[in-house]
């Protein structure tokens, strides 16, 4: 059962996407790799020419051997004459969340992460378990949500929709019924950033 993920972010020129998002998915499915990769997006809204990477990994050492292999690489994902950045964060999934299976989810992903205040992962954990059920229909679009291992205290949120229509009108339904957002959680967030994002490549 994958508790642990990688979410890397490689920066290059917005021509290039393809081409690097082939490369990358190669590095990641390469013998020596570890980890199982579960989706590969271009940013749309927010900053462009960026590439999101998920991985899952069933134990920390292997998420921490395969960080290794990237940097000590000389060209890491297969790309290094075409990125310009490199961001690898490590993330613990929310432990009553499912583990993220390979497959599509939608034509639209969303990519939230809020920065915590210092202490303030208990209760967003706690609010966010009491609300995932009574918010179903809104939940069932929610990829996965995650904690971070290193930096700065914050999680990251995936969701999948069919389009920003439809993630718009769950939202709404949602705000109007007062199960969203959960309790606690608004009250620990410093900064929120949310990145619209498409499925790059099969």
């Amino acid at each position: 059962m994958s508790e642990f993920y990688e979410l890397t972010s490689l920066a290059c020129p917005m021509l290039g996407t393809s081409e690097v998002a082939k490369a990358a998915r190669d590095w990641v499915t390469a013998p020596d790799a570890s980890g199982t990769l579960l989706g590969c997006w271009r940013t749309e809204f927010a900053t462009l020419g960026r590439l999101l990477i998920l991985r899952s990994f069933e134990a920390r050492d292997a998420l921490d051997q395969e960080r290794r292999r990237a940097l000590l690489s000389a060209n890491p994902f297969n790309a290094g004459r075409l990125i310009t950045a490199l961001e690898m964060d490590s993330y613990q999934r929310f432990p009553f969340l499912p583990p993220v299976q390979p497959g599509a989810y939608g034509d639209v992903y969303e990519f939230r992460t809020y920065k915590l205040k210092p202490g303030g992962l208990p209760p967003t954990l706690a609010g966010w378990e009491a609300a995932i059920a009574p918010a179903r229909d809104y939940t069932a679009h929610l990829v996965i949500n995650m904690y971070a291992l290193d930096g700065p205290p914050r999680i990251t949120h995936i969701w999948g929709f069919e389009s920003l229509a439809q993630r718009a009108s769950l939202r709404s339904a949602a705000f109007s019924t007062s199960v969203w957002p959960p309790k606690g959680g608004p009250e620990n967030v410093l900064q929120a950033v949310s990145v619209i994002a498409m499925p790059e490549g099969e």
